[in-house]
Parts: structure tokens; C-alpha cells; sequence
């Protein structure tokens, strides 16, 4: 009995035996073809120092120096452009300006002292770019850029963030050992670098693509709603032969764009793919620079492709054009006259011993990377690497989280979820503001007075965010009272003398914003009855007068697209604008005679509808239409229990009047690639710089007043 037990035992056991056997291929096939795409074995994840290791394997610089060459040229570029060394005297110059940093109460230095902050910051990037002094240089740009990247929040975007991380990732790494200054003034040769110099930067790119594409998974993205008649460019204009414009704004801008973003980073990381995957990256890249005014952000994300690229590419670029190039010298010898008496086998062993000096060179450094590798192996890592490691992988968290973190910067959110910078949702929203009232009421005398909403800003993006709104407001309240002060002391007009003088110290301000999110109503964002002086707000607390958005309409989008279209069929002058509101808000609105036919439809709610020599208002319901007179201000008050929702459908008797008057302005001609113009912009915007940094230099030798420029549209003298 025992011995029948163990033949059974022996059995199972060598059929065990022999499904193992048979499984054991496929795993070693498997890890075979991971090392082989990837470039390490699996095993190298699974334990901490075999990782640590994995990331100090020595490693060809020649992509890095190459990829830190061009982003460095790129941030020259940017510097006077982007940055605003050229217009640094409209962006810094005017002390009435208003400023929103991210840390409140921080203020911009005087313009001579910025145009030195900004001449510290483009020596760094002239630094990286040639490889010289390469640390000292990246300091001198990492550290200015990000002092004026906290100035003033109203100038967030996407890519400023991107270039300011970048920056810092080339500055901890060792990009200077190829294509630089430095490696030529070093004694060191074969020079290497560790494996995480490329992954970070590899890493910090592909987020860039992967997160913009999650953030695009939504709905407002997905459906169409965020980029509207972008296909109208000539960029689109070939793919107009196979689609209509809607059907490109929707296919291509949105869903290829989604599907794009998200697998694109995915793609360039193999070998069978790249090639393709850069292809379409390319041409992803040239139309953004060509639909959208973003500074060097598509080129430096052209520029740094190649870091996905075999490391060595450079080096195998060099060598293939020296053997062509010696080739073709050969050539030629060979075919010359005879009567040159030169003996072509001497230029041939010329060549050959060029061709076999370039080999063994490559072939030294090969040999010097496989040493030091083996070397490095056998070595435990030390307290630094893993030190190094830790705050690699703490950088990979902290950019995953960022773009999510809005649930705990709440008082950063409006209608979206926070700040435009480190979110990555790259035009997943768009806003169109009709309206921007701001009002000072002076407690004292009981007057109201109206501001000018573009008196000393620069851009309307503080509209948006209720941080910035009392920041806005607080800075009008100081630029008034700074300006009566002025006005009373140097001042030699009457009339203006007393008009200050009446203004006391004792004021509130209350702002009225109406913006459109993704093609919606148009709707209050804050509450306008509060006075943006006294209001309370945190960074961690969600805005307490924000107006919520009125989501429930979204369905209307469709609509309004049909009743927009429909409208235009009218006339030629004919145009519609739509409006929303909750109960108990009132809007005041204002049509100058210059249009005619003017009516109120209301499409969902009640309201009433009142002008101003009226005595009783009249009540207008779902479906009703009420014809408005121009040249005097109405009023419109939701009454019903739900919010309503209303359109105003009116003709422009100016346009009308100027057509039949044959007075028309001729179609915008559409300039298609203008490299001439652009460029003539870039030479005068550097010579606007350079103009700065002498004036800059001239008032601190010869104490000499800086000249600036004054804006024509971003600033009001008299403010109200």
C-alpha cells in the first residue's frame, strides 16, 4: 500500500516538474524581451539598491548635452520674449500697476533693479546653453525666473511652470559633460553621467503629455464644448478636403488631440514606435505655434524629443557625417585631373585612417562605459545615491499629485478647479467675458463711482480667480487714494483738484464679472453686492462669493449653436448673445442707438423687465419676447423660483450703415507661415532689450532717469 502511495507521489511530482519545465521558457523569454525593449531587467525594480544602482548606471551625455543646448537657446528666446525683457519697462515700469503674486503683500522691485533681475536671468540662460560655468549659470536662471514667476499670478501658464521645473531637473544634473564649454576647459575624459539625468527630464515630458491627456478625459473636452471654430485656421485647411469644420473641431482638435496627448508619451518610448510617434509630435508641435500665441513652449517640446532617443544618437550623427563627408573627399580625389600629380592612394589611406580613428574612438568609449558599469555593479550604493533617489521618486509623486491637489487650494478654484500653471489642463477650458464692472462707492459721501476694469492691469485673467479680485480690489483702493495725494499736492486744475479732493478714504468696492465657461450662458462669477475690501478669504477655504455655475443649462449649448445660426440667417448685420441668472439678481444693461430691433426672449424662468422712466415694471415669461428700446439703461430681474435664462437678439445699424455705404473693413488675409514678420519682431524686440539693460546701466553709473513706455490701453491717468 505504502509503496503504491509513493508511485503516485513520484508521479505527481514529475508531472509537476514537467509543467514547470514547460513554463520556465516563456519566463525567461519574457524577461529577455523586457530587458531588451527597456534597457534593465525586472529584477532591478523589485529590490531598493539593484534600483539605485539601475539609476547611476553610467551613461553616454551626448543627448543630454545636447537636449540642455537647445532648451538653453530656447530660454534666450524666451527671456526677451515671453518673459518680457523687451516690454520690461510696460510690464514693471508703471508703479500704479497692479500685481497679483502668489504670496500677498509681495511687490515687484523698481524697474532699474528688475531690468538687472532680468539681465541675471537671460546670463543663466546664455550659461546653459553654451555649457559655461554651468551650475553658477543655472542658479542665475532658476532663481530669477521663479522670484518673477510668483510676482504676479495673472501670467500662469502651463508651460511657464514647465520651464522653471525643467530647469531645475538640468541643473541637478550633469548636462555639461558633452557639447558644452565646460567639458572642453575639463581635463576629464569619457565623461558619463548617471542614468537618472535622462529618466527625470524623460519623466517630467511624459507627464506633461499623459496628465494633459487625463485632463482632457472630461466631459467638457470630450463633447466639443472647450475649442470652438479653431478649425477656421489655414493649419486645418488640408484636412477640410475630408471633413467639414465642425467635424474638424470635433474629431480632430478634440478626440485626436485627447488620444494624442495621452499615448503619445507611450509611443516614444520604444524603439518600434518612435520614429512615427516623432513624426506626428512634429507636426502636433509646428501647428500650435502656428494656431496659438505660446512663446518657445512648442519648441522646447520639439527640442527635447530626442531625449527619448538612443543616448549615443549624437555621437552616431557626428560619425556618419564624417564617413560621408571623407567618402565623398575620396571621391573627388579619385576623379580629379591627372595633371594635379596627387596621389589618391596616399588621400586614401588618409581617409581610412580617419574613418578607423573615429571607430576605435567610438569603440574606446564603449569599452569605457562597459568598465565603469561592471565597476559600478559591484559596488553598494551609498547614503547620497539613495538620498538622491528618494527625492527623484518625491518628485515623481509631488508632479502626479499637483494637478490634483485643488481639493485642499480651494480658495484657488472658481468655476474650475485651480490656478492655470501646474494643472496641465492645457485649453480644456475657454472663457469669453462680455462684462467687467467695478464700482467704488465712497462711504462718506454716499457716491458711486466706476473704475475703468483694464485701469492699471495688464489682463483680465484676475477676473477669474477670487484671490486675485481682492487683490485687484485692495490695489485700486491704494492707486486711488496714492493718486489723490498727487493730484492735491502737484496738481494745478481746479476742476480736478476738487473732484479728488472729494474722494474720501473710506470706501468699498464691489466688482460685477459676467463670463461664458465652454460655450454656456453668460452668468455672474461673483457675488456683486459684496465689497471685495472686507471680504474674507483663505487658500484653504472654498471662495464664499463665488457664484456657483449654473450647470443645469448645459444642455442648452446645443441650442444656442441652432438658435445662433438661425439668427444669422436674418441678415448680414443680425447677431444674439444669450444670458443667465439666479433669483432675486438683476441685470442693468445698456443698448446704444447705433443698434435697432433689440428683444428680449426669455427661454427658461420668469422675469421683469422694466426702463428707466417706467413707474411699473412688466413680467415676462417662458417663451415671451419684449422689445427694448435703445438709448437707455433697463433693468431685468429673475423672479422666479428657479434661475432663468434669456437671449437678446438685436442689428448693428453701424455695420449695416457702413456696408450699403460701401465703407467696409476687407477680409483679414490669412499670411499663412509669416517668417519674415515674425522675425523682424524678434530682431526689434531684442534690440528693445538691449536698449533696457543700457538705459539700465546708465542710470545706475551716471544716475540718469530709466525712460519707459506708456501703455495705451492697460492704464488710465485719472482711474475713474
Amino acid at each position: 500500500m505504502c509503496a503504491k502511495f509513493l508511485h503516485e507521489d513520484i508521479e505527481i511530482i514529475q508531472k509537476e516538474v514537467k509543467s514547470w519545465k514547460n513554463y520556465l521558457p516563456s519566463q525567461t523569454k519574457f524577461k529577455n524581451d523586457f530587458e531588451r525593449v527597456f534597457g534593465f531587467s525586472l529584477n532591478e525594480l523589485l529590490n531598493f539598491d539593484d534600483f539605485v544602482k539601475l539609476l547611476y548606471r553610467p551613461t553616454d551625455p551626448a543627448s543630454l548635452g545636447v537636449a540642455r543646448a537647445l532648451f538653453g537657446l530656447c530660454m534666450v528666446l524666451d527671456v526677451v520674449e515671453e518673459r518680457g525683457l523687451s516690454n520690461i519697462d510696460l510690464k514693471w515700469g508703471d508703479p500704479y500697476d497692479c500685481h497679483f503674486p502668489l504670496i500677498h503683500g509681495m511687490k515687484p522691485l523698481s524697474l532699474p533693479w528688475m531690468t538687472i533681475i532680468y539681465v541675471l536671468m537671460w546670463a543663466g540662460a546664455f550659461g546653459i546653453m553654451f555649457g559655461l560655468c554651468f551650475k553658477l549659470a543655472c542658479a542665475c536662471f532658476v532663481i530669477p525666473y521663479w522670484y518673477i514667476f510668483l510676482l504676479d499670478k495673472s501670467f500662469w501658464n502651463n508651460h511657464t511652470y514647465l520651464y522653471g521645473i525643467i530647469a531645475i531637473l538640468f541643473w541637478s544634473t550633469n548636462a555639461n559633460r558633452y557639447w558644452a564649454i565646460d567639458e572642453k576647459l575639463s581635463n576629464e575624459k569619457n565623461n558619463s553621467v548617471p542614468l537618472w539625468n535622462y529618466f527625470i527630464i524623460k519623466f517630467q515630458f511624459f507627464t506633461l503629455y499623459f496628465i494633459a491627456g487625463l485632463k482632457k478625459s472630461s466631459r467638457e473636452w470630450l463633447e466639443g464644448y472647450s475649442m470652438n471654430n479653431i478649425s477656421d485656421h489655414w493649419v486645418f485647411d488640408p484636412l477640410k478636403i475630408f471633413f467639414t469644420t465642425e467635424q474638424t473641431d470635433f474629431f480632430i482638435v478634440h478626440w485626436f488631440g485627447f488620444i494624442f496627448d495621452l499615448t503619445i508619451g507611450f509611443w516614444m518610448l520604444f524603439d518600434k514606435t518612435r520614429i512615427p510617434a516623432m513624426i506626428f509630435c512634429t507636426a502636433f508641435h509646428l501647428m500650435n505655434s502656428r494656431l496659438f500665441s505660446i512663446g518657445m513652449f512648442p519648441y522646447v517640446c520639439l527640442v527635447t524629443m530626442p531625449l527619448f532617443c538612443h543616448v549615443d544618437w549624437p555621437r552616431k550623427l557626428i560619425k556618419n557625417y564624417r564617413l560621408l563627408n571623407s567618402k565623398w573627399k575620396r571621391n573627388i580625389t579619385e576623379l580629379s585631373d591627372d595633371n594635379k600629380q596627387t596621389d589618391p592612394t596616399i588621400n586614401k589611406d588618409n581617409t581610412n585612417d580617419q574613418s578607423v580613428k573615429m571607430k576605435n574612438t567610438q569603440v574606446s568609449f564603449e569599452k569605457y562605459l562597459k568598465k565603469k558599469i561592471s565597476k559600478e555593479i559591484s559596488k553598494s550604493p551609498t547614503k547620497k545615491q539613495k538620498f538622491v533617489v528618494l527625492l527623484l521618486i518625491f518628485h515623481i509623486a509631488l508632479q502626479f499629485f499637483l494637478p490634483y491637489s485643488h481639493f485642499i487650494t480651494t480658495g484657488y478654484n472658481n468655476w474650475v478647479q485651480g490656478l492655470y500653471g501646474y494643472s496641465w489642463d492645457m485649453m480644456v477650458h475657454s472663457w469669453d467675458t462680455i462684462l467687467i464692472v467695478i464700482k467704488v462707492h465712497d462711504n462718506i459721501n454716499n457716491e458711486d463711482h466706476y473704475i475703468d476694469p483694464y485701469a492699471w492691469v495688464q489682463n483680465d485673467r484676475w477676473s477669474k480667480h477670487g484671490d486675485m479680485i481682492i487683490q485687484r480690489a485692495q490695489c485700486l483702493k491704494d492707486n486711488l487714494l496714492r493718486r489723490k495725494e498727487q493730484v492735491l499736492m502737484s496738481s494745478k486744475n481746479c476742476n480736478e483738484i476738487e473732484q479728488w479732493s472729494k474722494l474720501s478714504s473710506n470706501l468699498s468696492i464691489y466688482i460685477d464679472v459676467r463670463s461664458s465657461l465652454n460655450g454656456r450662458f453668460q452668468q455672474r462669477v461673483f457675488n456683486p453686492n459684496i465689497d471685495m475690501l472686507t471680504v474674507e478669504w483663505h487658500p484653504f477655504k472654498p471662495v464664499s462669493f463665488l457664484i456657483p455655475l449654473l450647470t443645469q443649462f448645459n444642455s442648452y449649448r446645443d441650442e444656442m449653436n441652432e438658435i445662433t445660426k438661425h439668427v444669422y440667417t436674418w441678415s448680414n448685420y443680425t447677431d444674439v448673445f444669450f444670458v443667465a441668472d439666479y433669483p432675486g439678481m438683476q441685470l442693468d444693461n445698456y443698448f446704444s442707438d447705433n443698434f435697432s430691433n433689440v428683444s428680449l426672449t426669455i427661454l427658461e424662468g420668469e422675469v421683469t423687465y422694466s426702463e428707466d422712466d417706467w413707474i411699473n415694471e412688466i413680467t415676462v415669461m417662458k417663451g415671451h419676447s419684449v422689445n427694448v428700446t435703445t438709448g437707455k439703461l433697463h433693468q431685468v430681474k429673475t423672479i422666479s423660483l428657479h434661475p432663468s435664462c434669456y437671449m437678446y437678439s438685436y442689428t448693428n445699424r453701424t455695420r449695416e450703415y457702413l456696408e450699403k455705404k460701401g465703407i467696409v473693413h476687407p477680409p483679414r488675409k490669412r499670411s499663412g507661415f509669416p517668417i519674415f514678420k515674425e522675425l523682424k519682431h524678434r530682431m526689434n524686440a531684442w534690440w528693445r532689450a538691449l536698449g533696457h539693460i543700457a538705459n539700465a546701466f546708465f542710470h545706475f553709473v551716471y544716475d540718469v532717469p530709466m525712460t519707459r513706455r506708456v501703455s495705451r490701453t492697460h492704464n488710465n491717468s485719472k482711474g475713474y
